[in-house]
């Protein structure tokens, strides 16, 4: 275990909260993040002077340092001492490209502020907008760093007023990111002012930066910087000396992130819905260490020495060795064996970490992230968190199998590890086939969790090509239909329908849940998406894949000893609808009538489930069903002579123009198209702009698959699931 100087110090300065910071770094691919990490950890004593910017040493598995991008979200406290006085910075890098989001949205859930990296050249882009506005949605305040400056001077060659013009229109440009985005309170108090020092502007790979303040002070104007670059590689140590990078972006931490206590007094009661005025909540308004504990686990790794490691904020209390804690999801208690905090990749061993804190945590292996683990004595009142709603969903899928057959349980053991470390890759076993179907938000994403298999478990796999994941949804609603039992006792009478964009925006925001009091979730129904009462009030289920139950019989005899049932009846079949066994999307099914046996003998799941499904079944094949597919929405730069290849690229793609708009000498295309059409994009793009253009995509949307080529994909997806080509008929549901 390496040990360093600062551990000791460390601990001792993060029982006191007002000098603790928590923050994470967030940008666009390729801006920056780590290598500004680096720099930051090689003043704090962690990584030695001469190779920060080269060493990325947050980037801690091969695969990082290789393609040179963060896979995953690396925790580091570092040290920093701000006019005479030490503090502690718990600082998490994460990733840009946008199929690991699912670290960067949980790293956010558990820092209180985020240096948002961008670019001076690419200026702000699709993740930096994006990350941005969860960040804000989050309620984390952000401070800029503008990377990149030599860029400026070295390839675009622009003068000192060039480069000041370029740097206000980048600071504009996320001031109305953050006039947009932020909670009202804070549009205007979070509006960051250069003047003030708000904003950092710099070099991370060389390991200079400044802010205004700091250049007053110390005399540089953009014309000193300019000339340093011109006189070549042997002047840049004197910036490095007169404007050192760290301390102008940790004094800019400092000064204007808020301390834990001051953040978690306004974060709470956006993240946690519980009630305000019991003691668990007074005690992590307050970041009360001494109040019971309450931790979120926001990232679990597989440490191969010691098992899982839990990483999460403490909001109250104090974690220890040796006590048994309470998971609120997983429902049950599990003792913490060790108690830590992450320095890079080296985890230091604390007795303590108390409240306003990231620990890291040996002994909850039944932790995933996302988990509420708080003391037994509150865990009948404790409610969790509030679900992190992340912005792509998993749509690519590979199967897997290993090339040496004696390596399967090998294989489903570290498929299983991964999927605990990444809860955005899926991991299914078609029952049909026998195969292993991985799930992921991109081909980069699939692509790394099949290299990690070969780097970390010596697995060799080989992997079908990959696949989209669709949705199956409906068009019209249906007429009652009559799914019968198979014993024939028992008859429900269900119709489907469409659910309207509203209620599907209402539920995915997660604005409307099916935990929530019925009568608050009928009110927003109502008023927001024109429900009727009574409808809305008579909600049974809302699933994941945002389809909805409605339970609108009256007097209907043993029905409530039988509501788990259908319920669970109705998820199944949603799992995967009757067109392709696709998962289906926004689709409402509402129970009109029922007729349940007497005897509990004749009435349960094998009885139940199938009657649930042939009616729905039934009713989806007669309302004009279809398949909806994933869409991106690419963000592209490019120079103007360009426009014309990249239209006739993206419209060949079943794509569209949404809009163009001219930045100076680039032009800005905003751009729609289907994933299943994206995976060659990168190439094409670049050698359609001789490598000149450069994008960011994220997912924007589900569409209906055009009905020119529905028939044909449907029975595609059919065949390759060993299914017959030509979908079933509503008759085929419907008994005699």
């Amino acid at each position: 275990m390496v040990k360093y100087k600062q551990t000791s110090d460390v601990l001792k300065i993060m029982k006191n909260l007002e000098q603790v910071r928590n923050i994470g770094i967030t940008a666009h691919v390729d801006h920056g993040k780590t290598t500004l990490s680096d720099s930051l950890l090689a003043m704090a004593g962690l990584l030695s002077e001469k190779i920060a910017g080269q060493a990325l040493a947050l980037d801690y598995l091969d695969i990082e340092q290789k393609r040179q991008m963060t896979v995953k979200a690396a925790n580091v406290s570092l040290y920093h001492e701000y006019k005479g006085k030490p503090y502690v910075i718990n600082l998490i890098d994460t990733p840009g490209h946008v199929d690991f989001q699912s670290k960067t949205i949980r790293a956010l859930r558990v820092i209180d502020g985020a240096i948002v990296v961008v670019d001076s050249v690419e200026g702000v882009m699709t993740q930096t907008e994006m990350y941005l506005r969860v960040a804000l949605e989050e309620m984390v305040r952000p401070v800029l760093f503008i990377n990149k400056i030599d860029r400026l001077i070295k390839e675009l060659k622009l003068s000192p007023s060039e480069i000041q013009q370029r740097l206000v229109q980048i600071i504009k440009d996320i001031n109305t990111l953050i006039a947009n985005y932020a909670e009202k309170e804070f549009k205007s108090a979070w509006q960051l002012d250069p003047a003030k020092g708000q904003v950092v502007f710099g070099s991370a790979r060389d390991r200079w930066g400044f802010s205004v303040p700091m250049a007053q002070q110390k005399g540089i104007k953009f014309s000193d910087v300019v000339d340093v670059y011109q006189r070549g590689k042997e002047a840049i140590p004197e910036l490095q000396k007169i404007a050192p990078l760290h301390e102008a972006i940790l004094d800019a931490v400092v000064k204007y992130v808020p301390n834990p206590r001051e953040a978690q007094a306004y974060r709470i009661k956006k993240i946690w819905h519980g009630d305000l005025n019991n003691p668990v909540a007074k005690a992590m308004l307050e970041a009360d260490p001494n109040g019971p504990l309450v931790m979120l686990v926001n990232d679990v790794r597989v440490d191969p020495h010691a098992g899982l490691v839990a990483t999460g904020r403490v909001y109250s209390g104090t974690v220890r060795a040796g006590e048994e804690l309470w998971l609120v999801n997983a429902r049950l208690k599990q003792r913490v064996l060790q108690v830590g905090l992450y320095m890079g990749p080296y985890r230091e061993l604390a007795d303590e970490i108390s409240a306003g804190n990231i620990a890291a945590v040996l002994g909850l292996d039944k932790a995933r992230s996302g988990e509420t683990v708080c003391s037994l004595g509150v865990k009948d009142t404790m409610t969790p968190f509030e679900k992190l709603r992340m912005i792509t969903e998993s749509v690519v899928t590979v199967a897997v199998e290993p090339k040496d057959p004696s390596q399967l349980t090998k294989l489903i053991d570290a498929l299983h590890k991964l999927s605990i470390e990444d809860p955005s890759l899926i991991v299914k076993i078609n029952e049909e086939t026998g195969e292993f179907l991985l799930s992921g938000v991109g081909t980069l994403h699939i692509e790394i969790a099949l290299t990690l298999l070969k780097d970390l478990y010596g697995l060799d796999v080989v992997a079908t090509p990959p696949v989209i994941v669709y949705r199956e949804s409906v068009r019209a609603g249906s007429r009652v239909f009559e799914g019968k039992s198979p014993n024939k006792h028992n008859k429900l009478y269900i119709s489907v329908a469409p659910l309207d964009e509203n209620t599907i925006r209402l539920i995915q925001d997660r604005i409307v849940t099916e935990d929530m009091d019925p009568r608050d979730r009928a009110k927003i129904l109502r008023e927001q998406a024109g429900w009727d009462t009574d409808e809305a009030r008579r909600i049974w289920a809302i699933d994941d894949n945002i389809n909805v139950f409605v339970d609108l019989t009256t007097g209907v005899q043993y029905l409530r000893d039988v509501r788990d049932t259908i319920i669970q009846g109705f998820r199944l079949a949603m799992r995967e609808g009757p067109l392709a066994m696709e998962p289906v999307r926004g689709v409402k099914v509402i129970l009109h009538d029922a007729i349940i046996h007497e005897d509990p003998a004749h009435r349960g799941p094998a009885q139940l489930f199938p009657a649930v499904r042939n009616a729905i079944y039934a009713g989806m094949l007669t309302s004009r069903p279809t398949l909806l597919e994933p869409i991106l929405k690419l963000d592209i730069r490019t120079p103007m002579e360009f426009i014309g290849n990249i239209s006739t690229i993206i419209t060949k793609k079943r794509g569209k123009l949404i809009e163009v708009q001219q930045l100076g000498n680039l032009s800005r295309i905003i751009a729609e198209i289907p994933v299943s059409e994206s995976f060659t994009i990168a190439e094409e793009l670049r050698s359609a702009t001789a490598g000149k253009a450069i994008w960011g995509q994220e997912f924007s949307r589900w569409a209906p698959v055009p009905d020119s080529i529905l028939a044909d994909l449907i029975s595609k997806i059919r065949e390759r699931k060993g299914l017959k080509p030509e979908p079933p008929k509503p008759e085929d549901f419907l008994g005699p």
